[in-house]
């Protein structure tokens, strides 16, 4: 006579929990993702608006930058580059080159202000000695990562103004928009979804297995 606690005892309770919440776990986050996808959406739609309109705002000189202010016009008085920072970047032609970055003063005290004075063709920082800067707002060159925001230290990031006209002996930077922003959550979300398939399918085959036997 077969007992019938047999089939409870041939099937692995804890195992099939352990997978089940991990199912649930990247379908949670798939929809998160999902979610991320239309948030970002009206993001960019934000930027290209501010990317489009004429008019100037007032720099923000102090993190975290307001997303109704990226992309927009502004201007700043540089007193003086203290430092500068170059990156690899390219001109309004699409030419590769060093961007050439400012930390420029603009008063005796406060944190001064991130200026992109044009692209060189050397690390040999220009002989701009600072002034008046008009141009166009944009995130800063150090942005946290994601694993500083999954932990919480995330600090926030500087903004940056991208000159219109660039430094004497240097090519106009190109000026970053609101097209520019990954939007990547569609493509995070579908992933999530198919480890979740394929991690149901792999334990179906683990246990039909493991029941045969």
């Amino acid at each position: 006579m077969t007992d019938p606690a047999t089939p409870a005892r041939r099937w692995p309770l804890i195992p099939t929990l352990l997978v089940a919440a991990a199912v649930a776990v990247m379908i949670a986050l798939g929809v998160w993702q999902l979610q991320r996808k239309g948030e970002k959406e009206a993001l960019i739609a934000l930027y290209e608006r501010n990317g489009a309109m004429a008019s100037s705002v007032a720099y923000p000189e102090l993190p975290p930058i307001p997303d109704a202010l990226l992309f927009r016009k502004s201007s700043v008085v540089c007193l003086e580059p203290v430092r500068w920072d170059p990156r690899s970047g390219t001109d309004r032609r699409g030419r590769t080159g060093i961007r050439m970055i400012a930390d420029c003063r603009t008063g005796a005290e406060g944190p001064g202000v991130l200026v992109d004075v044009g692209i060189a063709d050397d690390f040999t920082p220009p002989a701009w000695k600072g002034g008046v800067v008009a141009g166009t707002i944009v995130p800063g060159p150090d942005q946290p990562g994601l694993i500083e925001h999954l932990t919480g230290r995330a600090v926030p990031a500087r903004a940056m103004l991208v000159a219109d006209q660039p430094a004497p002996g240097l090519r106009a930077s190109a000026v970053p928009s609101g097209a520019d922003v990954p939007n990547n959550h569609l493509a995070y979300a579908v992933q999530w979804f198919l480890f979740a398939a394929m991690a149901v399918a792999i334990y179906v085959l683990a246990l039909r297995r493991r029941l045969q036997r």
